[in-house]
């Protein structure tokens, strides 16, 4: 009998691996079927998606136990359910909502004048319209419409049933165009911006804690009909541990394409999900509609370290030393960890969009270069300084 050896027991299941990757897993958890007496305050299940009447809803959100109780759905939903809300009616004003439009229609045609913007994390360049941080550009632009927009207490109440309070939002709009073709299926923000590499590195349970982190969501600004290719998705797909690994795998990208589902949105409808749920943008088969959606992407208010750092300049004092000093490659790996930025977000999307991968170049990776180029330290600190630049608000 073959000897149990605990440490290469824990050693997997501690870190997950592409090829333990198991289809049937997933087909298991996504032929679940969505049970509408677990969710007595929806309306309806369509295509095992979970959908909310607002104006219904809207008269009993100054209830404080009602609201309480319609958090607590919407939170085992996106956790334990099929992943995704629908939010039919969230935003009644659509005069406001067209309004808001213009703003973003306004500021694309600026931005493709001035040659900025562009890149997708998710499909090839130029088959959309992106505005990277539509909030920002929206306030400044209009606060009045502004300030009308993300006044909805649909927004806040989903974001808050998910991240608790302190959240903080950012928008990015989306503009697919006829034609534009659909996204590759993937995961979102934060392990679904890495390579499968990357996220293979992480333990299992940064896997797991990860979707809590952020809340992913959209409001449609036109009718989205299945034509014009609204989001495809894939109910309870985002319980399934080893999806951050999966969504690069062949088979698993024939499963989406075999099983996602599409639902149309009305002008004003909102769409919510875990960022752990399969997904992709649809492709836009009409000939005249531009499916423009605001993408929300909210933000747990714990993803922050405790103290403000100048890594910049501490990069810049480190790295003559690395030049000098008599590290291993690995050594000097630890200490440019210790010393620079590794994570590529949050950044400045138009002037350092992701073309070519998920994410722009660290700060980290940027100093990983020098060294390995032997860069002079002049050098160097030009690069840092451009880095820096662009990823300034």
């Amino acid at each position: 009998m073959q000897k149990f050896d605990r440490s290469r027991h824990l050693t997997r299941r501690t870190f997950l691996h592409a090829d333990d990757c198991d289809l049937s897993e997933l087909a298991a958890l996504c032929g679940t079927v969505s049970d509408p007496a677990d969710y007595p305050l929806s309306a309806a299940v369509e295509k095992g998606v979970l959908v909310y009447d607002c104006p219904a809803l809207l008269p009993r959100l100054t209830d404080p136990a009602f609201a309480d109780t319609l958090m607590a759905e919407w939170a085992d939903a996106f956790a334990n359910g099929p992943g995704v809300v629908v939010l039919s009616g969230a935003e009644p004003d659509l005069a406001m909502i067209d309004r808001a439009s213009d703003i973003f229609r306004d500021l694309i045609t600026r931005q493709n004048a001035a040659g900025t913007g562009g890149g997708d994390h998710f499909a090839k360049p130029g088959a959309n319209d992106r505005l990277w941080n539509s909030l920002e550009k929206h306030c400044l632009a209009d606060p009045g419409n502004f300030a009308r927009y993300y006044a909805n207490p649909f927004l806040a109440l989903v974001s808050q049933a998910w991240l608790g309070p302190y959240y903080q939002m950012t928008a990015q709009l989306n503009v697919v165009n006829p034609g534009g073709a659909a996204q590759s299926p993937h995961r979102d923000y934060h392990l679904g911006f890495q390579s499968a590499q990357a996220v293979a590195r992480y333990p299992r349970h940064v896997h797991l804690f990860s979707p809590m982190l952020t809340l992913q969501g959209a409001i449609a600004h036109v009718d989205a009909s299945i034509e014009s290719g609204p989001t495809l998705l894939l109910p309870h797909s985002q319980k399934y541990e080893a999806g951050y690994l999966a969504t690069s795998r062949p088979d698993f990208r024939a499963y989406f394409d075999a099983h996602a589902v599409q639902l149309p949105l009305k002008k004003g409808d909102m769409l919510f999900f875990s960022p752990a749920l399969f997904h992709a943008a649809g492709t836009n088969r009409t000939s005249d509609v531009k499916r423009m959606v605001n993408l929300f992407q909210v933000s747990s208010a714990y993803g922050r370290a405790m103290e403000a750092i100048d890594r910049t300049a501490m990069c810049r004092a480190l790295y003559p030393a690395l030049l000098t000093a008599n590290l291993s490659e690995t050594e000097a790996a630890n200490a440019i960890a210790a010393t620079a930025e590794g994570y590529s977000f949050p950044t400045n999307l138009d002037r350092d969009p992701p073309i070519g991968g998920l994410a722009p170049k660290s700060q980290a990776a940027l100093m990983h270069e020098a060294i390995a180029a032997r860069w002079t330290p002049d050098a160097l600190n030009a690069a840092l300084e451009l880095q820096a630049r662009k990823r300034l608000p």
